[in-house]
C-alpha cells in the first residue's frame, strides 16, 4: 500500500534498492593501506554507491561520508619520537558518518592534535550495507586507525560518538598505547530489545522486510534513516563484550565524557556509572538534564557537571542523543539547517511529518519522548545549543592532560 499524505497508518513502505547490500561495504579491507590511501579507497566506494542511487548533492555526500585527516595547528606540535606530539582517532556513531565528527575534529586540530577519522563498514553508502556487517569489522577499523595514528604521534587518544564511543572504550581495553578517551554519548548500554534483533534471520530469508526495524525515506545526506535489525543486534553484542571486559579491567587513563539524560538511544546512567568507577581522578563528565533538582545541586561531585538542556527561546524541550556534537550554526543540522529530523512521524502520521519537514521552525525540539510529542509537533534535536560551553570544557580538560 502506498502512503498518502494526511492519512494515519498509511501502510508499510516498500523496500527499495538502497535497502539491499551494495556488495562493497560490509567488511574492512584497508589493513595494508596508508591512511591517505584508505581515505581515497573509501571516497571511491562512497561515490560509486551513491552515484548508483542517484544521490542529490553527490559531492557533498562523498565529502561528508568519507574518512578524513587533519594536520595539527598551533605551537608545540612536533613529537619527540614521531612526527607529531599528540593525535586523536575519531569514530562516528551507528547509522551515522564522519560528518558528525567534523566540528569536534576542528577543536582538536586547533589544540595541536593530529586528527584521523574513520568510516565504519556498512556506513556512508546505503542502509542495506548494514544487513551483513558485524561488530568485529568495526573493531578492525578502529584498531587500524589507532595503529596508523600511533605511527605518527607520541601520544594516542581516542574519541567516539555513540557506537564510536563504545568502540573507543573497547580499543583502549586492548591497547596500552591509548593515553586518554573522549566519549560523546557513548553506547555502553542500549535497549535490551536489541538482543532479539537477530531473530529476524529465522524468517527474513523468505520475507526480506523482516530484516528491517524501520523503513524510512533516507533523505538525510549524512545519516541513514532506515534501520536494519542487524544494526541493533551487532551493537548489542558489542556492548556485552565491553561489559564483560570492564568487569575485570579498570581504565586509569583520563576520560572526558558528555551525554544527555534525555537520551533515548543509549543509557546515560550506565555511562555515568562507568565514569565514576574508573580510577583516574581527572575524569570529567558533562550531563545535559531537565531535572531541576540535579541542576540545583550544582557540581556536588567534581567529576560530574549538570547542564540545563532546556532552551525555551529556541523551543528546545531538552537535549537528544543526536544533539551532542553539532553546533547551532551547522548548515545541515543546525538552528537554520537544511535538514529536519522528523522521521518518527513517517509513515503513520504523514500530516505531522510534512508539517515538521516543511516548517521546522514552528516545531518543538528535543528527544523523541512521549512527553515531548505531547507538547506539539516535534523535530528531533540535531544540534547542541551549549556547544560553545562544551568547547570550553573540552579545552579545559585538554589543558589538564599530563605532559608525556
Amino acid at each position: 500500500m502506498k502512503s498518502r499524505v494526511g492519512v494515519k497508518n498509511a501502510g508499510t513502505p516498500a523496500l527499495e534498492t538502497r535497502h539491499f547490500s551494495s556488495g562493497l561495504n560490509s567488511t574492512f579491507n584497508g589493513a595494508q593501506l596508508t591512511f591517505a590511501e584508505y581515505i581515497m579507497q573509501s571516497r571511491d566506494m562512497v561515490r560509486k554507491v551513491r552515484s548508483a542511487n542517484s544521490t542529490i548533492n553527490l559531492s557533498q555526500a562523498v565529502e561528508g561520508n568519507s574518512p578524513f585527516m587533519l594536520d595539527p595547528a598551533g605551537d608545540n606540535i612536533t613529537g619527540k619520537n614521531k612526527t607529531w606530539r599528540k593525535g586523536v582517532l575519531l569514530t562516528h556513531g551507528l547509522s551515522d558518518s564522519p560528518y558528525f565528527m567534523r566540528h569536534i575534529a576542528a577543536i582538536f586540530q586547533s589544540r595541536g592534535f593530529r586528527v584521523l577519522a574513520v568510516l565504519l563498514p556498512g556506513h556512508g553508502t546505503q542502509p542495506g550495507d548494514m544487513l551483513d556487517v558485524t561488530w568485529q569489522e568495526w573493531v578492525k577499523t578502529v584498531a587500524y586507525g589507532t595503529g596508523r595514528l600511533a605511527e605518527e604521534v607520541d601520544e594516542v587518544y581516542l574519541g567516539g560518538y555513540s557506537a564510536g564511543g563504545g568502540l573507543s572504550i573497547y580499543q583502549s581495553l586492548q591497547d596500552k598505547r591509548v593515553k586518554g578517551l573522549f566519549l560523546f554519548a557513548p553506547a555502553l548500554d542500549i535497549n535490551h530489545k536489541a538482543a532479539f534483533a537477530s531473530w529476524h534471520k529465522l524468517l527474513s530469508w523468505q520475507f526480506p522486510r523482516l530484516k528491517w526495524l524501520d523503513i524510512k525515506p533516507d533523505k538525510d545526506l549524512y545519516k541513514y534513516e532506515s534501520f536494519a535489525n542487524n544494526t541493533a543486534a551487532q551493537m548489542y553484542d558489542l556492548t556485552q563484550v565491553i561489559h564483560t571486559q570492564l568487569e575485570v579491567h579498570i581504565l586509569n587513563i583520563p576520560i572526558f565524557a558528555v551525554a544527555s539524560e534525555d537520551d533515548k538511544t543509549v543509557n546515560t546512567a550506565v555511562t555515568l556509572d562507568f565514569i565514576l568507577k574508573q580510577s583516574n581522578p581527572a575524569n570529567k563528565m558533562i550531563v545535559y538534564t531537565t531535572d531541576v533538582k540535579k541542576l540545583a545541586q550544582g557540581d556536588a561531585d567534581s567529576q560530574v557537571e549538570w547542564v540545563d538542556s532546556v532552551v525555551s527561546e529556541q523551543k528546545i524541550l531538552g537535549s537528544a542523543h543526536t544533539a551532542i556534537l553539532v553546533p547551532p550554526d551547522d548548515e545541515h543540522y543546525g538552528l537554520d539547517g537544511e535538514y529536519a529530523n522528523c522521521i518518527h512521524y513517517y509513515p503513520d502520521e504523514m500530516e505531522k511529518y510534512n508539517a515538521c519537514t516543511l516548517h521546522p521552525k514552528d516545531c518543538w525540539q528535543g528527544e523523541v519522548t512521549q512527553a515531548n510529542l505531547n507538547a506539539g509537533t516535534l523535530r528531533r534535536l540535531m544540534y547542541n545549543p551549549n556547544f560553545a560551553a562544551l568547547t570550553d570544557s573540552l579545552n579545559a580538560f585538554i589543558n589538564s592532560l599530563p605532559e608525556t
